[in-house]
């Protein structure tokens, strides 16, 4: 069975609440979301903990009534609850609804009512805040001690990850329908701890009217090329790698990637340094022929112009092969070469900025990196992979795709050659430009955490043909 793309879809807290307006129209009350969402809060608890002093922080909108709920549940199960209120709920609201069915004690909202407390929900302001977490709220979320969070912790912002003013670090995060780009992107994604995403009844059919752009980078939102019997070496893709004579294992990083991940040839094209590349890995092609005359060959269609280049032979080069119409990925050297000229990126095909180098070509990319990344898209035509632990693939339509399958040891000298040379390498077998990318972070993950820890660049080679493997088998569940 495929699987079903929605499912990854991450909502901004503004679509969010959108889908929870919907729900009237399938015959689902708005309290009775809140009231499964608070069950699940409570659900989740009681699955990992066993029952201790209970302390819920709720805030006066629908995060609060969600605690209410949570609070009510817990405390039928035998658990000693109490509830701090920084404010009550709006009257008439769902919220104090759910106030008014909670008659357990009450405490001070103030850090003493917490230390006294085994286990504190954070249940006062939800992904959508829209100001900073400071004074008293501040002062005693800073004072928990083991924080479930529900939706987020306070002080994360949702759409961005981004902390306003301070956010505890929570121990477990427990969010509703589909997950926030807050739960991925960082800071927020560690803040949240482990993250819980529950159904609480609202049917996939609200996604239809907000048509969510972006994703949790996962197999089902790309395919993977497919051999058959009448495939060969140029029906997979010639691609080529441009090789400076200073770091050749750049280039060669990313030939030997471009190998493993499918391209049915590779070249390094090193003109005036084709010497530097002799007796590397006896399948990759190196030549000293100059870049116009293989541009006379139309079957070299995808190219990797940047990674040990040199930004001089990356300012002629670059121009050079868009103004041949060529496939091209981009990085490293070229957001040097381009320091502070975006526009003459236009043409490239897939960039791959780390945030030093995007920062060059593009400025600052300020809190909101999921908006510079689209922005950069937007403004060049390329696909902008922005490098990172939490790496962004946007497209120019404005569809973004964010990866968490990479594990903190893939950040190693030469990774990103090694994704630059997968990316060209599912280009040259046909995915378009957003499908690769995406793809090909998502691969670079799994092969660094089939490595494993203390892994060197090269480890990586190896560990892909496990990675596509991995993926083949995400796309059957």
């Amino acid at each position: 069975m495929t699987p079903d793309p929605t499912l990854h879809a991450l909502l901004t807290p503004a679509e969010m609440a959108r889908a929870d307006s919907a729900a009237p129209r399938y015959g689902i009350p708005l309290l009775t979301l809140m009231e499964n969402a608070g069950r699940a809060v409570a659900r989740a608890i009681r699955a990992r903990m066993r029952p201790c002093r209970v302390l819920v922080l709720a805030g006066p909108g629908n995060n609060g009534g969600d605690g209410y709920v949570a609070a009510r549940l817990l405390a039928q199960e035998g658990w000693p609850v109490r509830v701090a209120a920084l404010a009550p709920p709006r009257p008439v609201s769902d919220a104090a609804a759910m106030a008014a069915r909670w008659h357990g004690p009450m405490a001070p909202f103030d850090p003493g009512a917490v230390t006294r407390a085994d286990l504190v929900i954070d249940a006062v302001f939800g992904a959508g805040l829209a100001r900073d977490v400071d004074g008293i709220a501040a002062a005693v979320l800073r004072a928990a001690g083991r924080i479930v969070a529900v939706d987020t912790p306070s002080g994360v912002d949702g759409a961005t990850g981004q902390v306003r003013g301070f956010a505890p670090q929570a121990e477990l995060t427990v969010t509703f329908f589909r997950r926030k780009p807050g739960h991925l992107l960082l800071p927020g994604r560690d803040l949240c701890g482990e993250t819980v995403l529950a159904d609480i009844g609202l049917p996939a059919a609200v996604l239809d009217d907000i048509r969510p752009a972006t994703f949790a980078n996962h197999p089902s939102l790309w395919p993977l090329p497919v051999l058959d019997t009448d495939s060969h070496k140029y029906s997979r893709g010639h691609v080529t790698v441009l090789g400076g004579a200073a770091m050749t294992g750049a280039a060669r990083l990313s030939a030997e990637a471009a190998r493993r991940a499918g391209a049915g040839l590779v070249t390094i094209a090193a003109p005036g340094d084709a010497a530097a590349y002799r007796g590397g890995a006896p399948g990759t092609i190196v030549t000293e022929t100059s870049l116009p005359l293989l541009l006379e060959d139309p079957r070299r269609a995808v190219w990797v112009c940047g990674p040990g280049l040199g930004q001089d032979s990356a300012r002629a080069a670059l121009p050079v092969l868009l103004q041949a119409g060529r496939t091209v990925v981009a990085d490293a050297d070229v957001f040097t070469a381009f320091a502070g000229k975006p526009e003459e990126l236009r043409g490239c095909t897939v960039l791959t900025p780390h945030a030093g180098e995007f920062a060059r070509a593009f400025g600052d990319p300020g809190v909101d990196r999921l908006a510079a990344a689209r922005a950069a898209a937007a403004l060049t035509g390329a696909v902008v992979l922005l490098k990172g632990a939490d790496t962004i693939v946007a497209a120019p339509d404005g569809r973004v795709a964010i990866n968490q399958s990479a594990p903190p040891w893939l950040a190693t000298a030469g990774a990103g050659d090694v994704l630059a040379g997968i990316i060209a390498a599912l280009l040259a077998q046909g995915l378009p430009a957003w499908e690769a990318a995406s793809a090909a972070a998502w691969l670079h993950g799994r092969a660094a955490m089939l490595a494993g820890p203390y892994l060197v660049v090269e480890d990586l080679l190896p560990a892909l043909p496990g990675a596509f493997a991995a993926a083949k088998s995400q796309h059957t569940l």
